[in-house]
């Protein structure tokens, strides 16, 4: 099939309604576009494979005890009965540990990096009265440390992530704070101003 964006986001909304989940998708399909970009790889194939990631926990929130029928393999289901791509359901389901689906692709290990990073990324910009503007990842770093806070953000997947996709972590995150940083607006994560550059 040919991937369209429209399409995909109408499907996206379709299943999730509620505004947070949908901005966590939004803000992973941005690292995916940006890393698709930075790799030289098809930019829609891996945008919207961070678009959808998600898009059917809402309805089926992840259940380790019945894999085959909750997040992520009833919408991998349902990616699949549309006709979208072998190597995009093979990401998505591999971007959850308990299904035992290895990420084998660069792409699969690409979505699993970002995919916790980025709740992390939205927490530290949420305490921040500039939002992502001046995040920066000496901040992230310390904010990764305090186990006291984003406690959802699940740690060691944001480590074993990094690992895998054998990247540095400073180069990571500020990749990805970048690109969010972009669709702050969306992200409901815009600062006060915008035009302040982070640095390593």
């Amino acid at each position: 099939m040919e991937l369209n964006r429209d399409e995909a986001l109408a499907l996206m909304h379709e299943y999730t309604a509620n505004e947070n989940l949908r901005r966590h998708m939004y803000a992973v399909e941005a690292a995916m576009r940006a890393y698709a970009r930075q790799y030289g790889e098809d930019e829609e194939l891996w945008g919207i494979t961070g678009l959808l990631h998600d898009f059917d926990y809402e309805r089926w929130p992840n259940d380790e005890r019945k894999p085959d029928d909750e997040h992520p393999s009833t919408g991998v289901a349902i990616l699949k009965e549309k006709g979208y791509p072998e190597e995009m359901r093979q990401a998505i389901m591999g971007h959850a540990d308990y299904t035992g689906v290895p990420r084998e692709s660069r792409m699969a290990k690409t979505l699993f990096a970002v995919d916790e990073l980025t709740g992390l990324l939205t927490a530290c910009a949420l305490v921040r009265p500039n939002g992502l503007a001046d995040l920066k990842v000496k901040s992230v770093k310390k904010k990764l440390k305090d186990s006291s806070f984003a406690r959802g953000v699940n740690r060691e997947d944001v480590k074993k992530g990094i690992e895998e996709l054998g990247v540095d972590f400073n180069e990571h995150v500020q990749l990805v704070i970048e690109a969010m940083r972009e669709i702050a607006d969306e992200l409901g994560l815009l600062g006060s101003d915008d035009s302040q550059s982070d640095s390593v």
